[in-house]
């Protein structure tokens, strides 16, 4: 699905750069799930604008990537990062090379993501760790972006006031494929993994959640943006 990315990489930057509380919110919830986490590959990095800022503000300095939008892989290297321009799902993860990897925003991006889940438990290390961030499906940021996407349009008598004044641009919303956290936690313990922990943020109203930015907490219950943290066995 680069082809979308391809078309609106500075228009993804800049709805991130206009909604600065719900970037730091989503900044300090991946922030958070990468305590002691060794060697770090990011899977659909983008911009590399979440890396950039976690090395600038946190000190978690991640410099392997894999994006399969060139636009956005273009923006990444500038950021600093070494970029393989791949799908989730072609890449050839490299096997015990990594300690975690993360998958910030993308899975909804990922069309097979059990096959991806797979390759990554095959290819990390005995103890290492997958990172899934996401917005769930069921929470009121996927229920809003998937009756836009139905409608096709944010400018509809439907979605009228419910929205941030900077929605996510519809031509990103169109091409995604939201899932629940009931999903991706059958999928990861289908592949193996264990001892899964759960991040959410986000936890006000789409309408007001850029008026001030939040501490991750515990859970998966009432937050818009959800990270899944789960392990592969120790042998």
């Amino acid at each position: 699905m680069s082809e979308g990315f391809d078309q609106y990489a500075q228009e993804y930057d800049a709805w991130f750069l206009e909604n600065r509380n719900v970037l730091e919110s989503e900044v300090r919830l991946v922030a958070s799930t990468l305590r002691n986490a060794g060697n770090i590959l990011s899977v659909g990095c983008g911009s590399g604008l979440f890396e950039k800022i976690l090395r600038d503000k946190f000190n978690i300095n991640i410099t392997e990537g894999v994006e399969p939008s060139a636009s956005m892989a273009a923006i990444a290297r500038k950021r600093g990062l070494n970029v393989i321009e791949a799908t989730a799902e072609e890449f050839d993860y490299p096997e015990g090379m990594f300690d975690t990897i993360l998958f910030n925003g993308c899975p909804s991006y990922i069309t097979d993501l059990k096959r991806v889940v797979e390759k990554v438990f095959a290819a990390l290390r005995p103890g290492g760790r997958i990172i899934l961030v996401d917005v769930p499906k069921e929470s009121t940021y996927g229920l809003m972006y998937n009756l836009a996407k139905a409608l096709g349009t944010w400018d509809h008598p439907l979605l009228e006031g419910t929205y941030p004044p900077n929605p996510y641009p519809i031509e990103l919303v169109k091409v995604a494929r939201w899932r629940t956290t009931a999903e991706k936690i059958a999928l990861l313990r289908q592949a193996g993994f264990t001892d899964l922990a759960f991040a959410q943020t986000l936890t006000t109203h789409p309408l007001y959640s850029d008026l001030r930015a939040e501490e991750p907490v515990e859970g998966y219950d009432r937050g818009d943006y959800v990270a899944v943290s789960a392990f592969k066995p120790a042998r």
